[in-house]
């Protein structure tokens, strides 16, 4: 099969929500074209929420790779069959398929499975030579001439993530020096949340590039953009020694950025590990507090205390931090009053910006099994499955859930935090609570039909 030129496409949300304004692409499909290019591919990538995707390429490429998550499964299923209409051969990879695979193959011509920066370009090598021989390439999900189906074991993690380049964003279309730029210094996480996917698609084990290699990505990044960066590592201080050698890296070699970064309360812990972050150019930590309610948190497996996260408030903010807090509202042990008094303790605390995620049973986590075996899930609408949406049979009121998580953002995001930003010159934050207000608003209005939909399935399931 000849191939040179070849599409690569993330697929785009389809509903809504707060920070959709702010699109962050994933970095699997671009460092899978990077490595295409590398090869001497012709290659083209296209993150459905940063610009619209340019037909003309796609339709005289020789081949597509779809990257999904699972909110956004069914749109890359619809531009797959698309494509594949057009007699363009399809490639599905991402967490959705990697757990969903029979799924994605009724859509796509192959399925990657896992990580897939080794496995990919095994996977075109077949394509275009007979070789390897394709029951050899790990992690590859295929159908035979007769419609069965194979799923070859998935591949080995990557320990050493050096061997891979460093992400040519100039590949993906629309982006530009104003966007945020993400870099990946890890992989993997060493806690295990009840709900979580990270573990079951990159292990427990916590692998990392060398602080060289990231110093390197990290420059990239300043001479590309305007030096906003987002670090998306899931938990970018799991290792804290290693945290600090790379801030101090940053620090030492005048590396001017403003960034962000994903972790877990216990850096608060660490006087040492503020310092250098504040100095660095640390904006905004986005923590996973998760709940306030001590037996949601038993329930979600975190490790932590209401005290742990109250003093790791105060101690980020006291090194000049801004706190983006994470919480996951509807499990067993909430009801009502746990979603009113966590916004109340977001707004008392002093908590900057805020995502109220309704618990979501993902494919391949905990989660889902336990509600799949307990017969909870309402539907499989996977478009539905991205945290904004009721999707499982709670104890508590399916309504109220849905509507009082809403309410509780409404809450938080209020013409008083509004206007103290404004007046304290905080006019990014003042932006972001003017345009949550108006998405909030526009969302309540439009939920109720959402919300009868899976009244009567909820029903049906119980009659």
């Amino acid at each position: 099969m000849l191939i040179n030129r070849i599409s690569m496409i993330e697929a785009g949300s389809i509903w809504p929500h707060l920070y959709k304004k702010f699109p962050i692409p994933r970095l699997g499909v671009v460092l899978l074209g990077t490595i295409l290019k590398n090869h001497g591919f012709d290659v083209k990538i296209f993150v459905e929420d940063i610009s619209e995707i340019d037909w003309s390429f796609v339709e005289s490429s020789d081949l597509v790779g779809i990257s999904t998550i699972t909110s956004t499964a069914p749109r890359a299923y619809a531009l797959a069959d698309l494509i594949r209409k057009k007699g363009i051969p399809v490639i599905m990879g991402g967490i959705h398929p990697t757990f969903m695979p029979e799924e994605a193959l009724q859509h796509a011509d192959y399925v990657v499975r896992g990580e897939a920066d080794l496995t990919f370009i095994s996977l075109i090598n077949y394509l275009r030579k007979g070789s390897p021989n394709i029951n050899d390439i790990k992690g590859i999900s295929f159908k035979d001439s007769l419609g069965k189906i194979y799923h070859n074991p998935i591949p080995d993690l990557i320990d050493n993530l050096d061997i891979l380049p460093s992400p040519d964003f100039s590949l993906l279309k629309g982006f530009r020096s104003n966007n945020i730029y993400p870099i990946s210094t890890s992989r993997g996480c060493p806690f295990d949340c009840k709900f979580c996917s990270v573990i079951q698609m990159f292990g427990r084990r916590y692998r990392f590039r060398s602080v060289e290699k990231t110093l390197i990505d990290i420059k990239m990044a300043i001479k590309s953009s305007n030096g906003i960066i987002f670090f998306v590592d899931d938990n970018f201080s799991a290792h804290k020694g290693r945290t600090k050698d790379i801030l101090k890296g940053m620090i030492e070699e005048k590396i001017k950025a403003r960034w962000s970064a994903q972790v877990r309360i216990d850096v608060a812990k660490d006087e040492e590990l503020l310092r250098l972050m504040a100095e660095s150019g640390c904006s905004t930590l986005y923590v996973g507090f998760e709940s306030i309610n001590p037996q949601t948190l038993k329930y979600y497996n975190k490790k932590q205390d209401l005290n742990d996260i109250v003093n790791s408030i105060k101690n980020i903010k006291s090194a000049g931090i801004h706190i983006h807090g994470m919480f996951v509202l509807g499990a067993d042990t909430d009801d009502i009053e746990t979603i009113k008094r966590t916004a109340d303790f977001a707004i008392t605390n002093g908590i900057d910006t805020v995502q109220f995620m309704i618990l979501t049973p993902l494919p391949g986590t905990p989660f889902f099994f336990e509600m799949q075996d307990s017969g909870r899930l309402i539907h499989m609408d996977w478009s539905r499955y991205d945290g904004h949406h009721v999707v499982f049979k709670p104890k508590m009121n399916i309504e109220m859930l849905q509507i009082e998580t809403i309410q509780a953002m409404k809450k938080f995001y209020s013409w008083k935090y509004i206007i103290k930003n404004f007046v304290n010159l905080n006019f990014y934050y003042a932006l972001i609570g003017l345009y949550g207000k108006i998405l909030i608003n526009k969302t309540l209005k439009n939920i109720g039909e959402y919300l009868e939909s899976i009244h009567s399935l909820s029903f049906e399931k119980t009659v």
